[in-house]
């Protein structure tokens, strides 16, 4: 097992070329947010934003629109009962983050799958949520495209859909059921651990203050965010998300008692500039 350090970052947070425009930092659609639980998809979709993906659509329950506008008027917003318009969205998407405050009923059920019917080869399909809950309990297999899948499981959401107990959730179990899935799972607990192939990464950093629900909403976000923008990176997009999301929290647990979600997605642009700043210094460095 490999822990995770701030190196990670300068892997992929670079500075961003001056002749670019919107669409050069991506795409990405999140879907979720039924009628009772809209927080969960502004949050993941704020962190999308403030995660620095160009263009960011929320495909959630109209009841969240115009909390949506109010709160975060640079996402998109599309009905996810309409299922061409989901569709036709998720096609010119890079990235699509689906299961963030989805709900486990028959509609849930029904938007999931259209989901899944639309994804594509070469996009990256980040599952959250009850979108797990809901693959697990109707034995929903995920798509066979050629797409990158990765899961965002809390330890009960694993155990619902690995079958291993949390007593029992070892790294060679997980190591096990993880390949089996042919996906990349971050598996959200005390100290992150992500799985990859044959490959174990643990984050040795966050804490207690992170307990706050909303806290997962925020992670499915950023992952969606940095695989839409840094869509070259691959793994180490996602291990920069995971280690980002803790390292700043950190930052805000310094002062508080607590860390709320948004906090962490609020402080992102400024987090990520000091980093490019520092990879542009290092480089400046080398060439002198």
């Amino acid at each position: 097992m490999q822990n995770l350090d701030e190196s990670i970052l300068q892997k992929v947070i670079k500075a961003r070329p001056q002749e670019s425009f919107k669409g050069t930092f991506g795409k990405i659609v999140l879907v979720g947010g039924n009628e009772n639980f809209g927080g969960a998809i502004i949050m993941a979709a704020t962190a999308a934003v403030y995660g620095g993906t160009g263009l960011v659509t929320a495909a959630t329950d109209p009841a969240n629109s115009a909390a949506l506008h109010a709160q975060l008027p640079e996402a998109m917003f599309a009905d996810f009962n309409d299922d061409q318009l989901v569709g036709d969205l998720i096609v010119a998407a890079d990235t699509v983050v689906v299961g963030p405050g989805l709900g486990d009923n028959a509609q849930s059920l029904h938007i999931l799958k259209n989901v899944f019917e639309y994804v594509h080869d070469g996009q990256t399909l980040v599952i959250d949520g009850s979108a797990i809950t809901l693959m697990a309990r109707e034995n929903l297999k995920q798509p066979a495209c050629q797409i990158s899948v990765i899961y965002t499981p809390h330890q009960m959401e694993w155990q619902r859909l690995s079958g291993i107990k949390i007593a029992d959730q070892s790294v060679e179990n997980n190591q096990k059921a993880v390949q089996k899935l042919n996906a990349t799972v971050v598996l959200k607990k005390h100290h992150t651990e992500i799985y990859h192939d044959d490959q174990v990464f643990k984050l040795p950093i966050g804490s207690a203050a992170q307990a706050v629900g909303g806290m997962g909403d925020t992670l499915a976000g950023m992952v969606g965010s940095f695989t839409a923008e840094f869509k070259d990176a691959g793994l180490d997009a996602v291990l920069a998300a995971v280690y980002a999301h803790s390292a700043v929290a950190d930052q805000i647990a310094a002062n508080q008692y607590i860390v709320l979600p948004h906090q962490i997605s609020h402080a992102l642009p400024a987090f990520m500039k000091k980093v490019a700043d520092q990879n542009t210094e290092t480089h400046i460095g080398f060439m002198n």
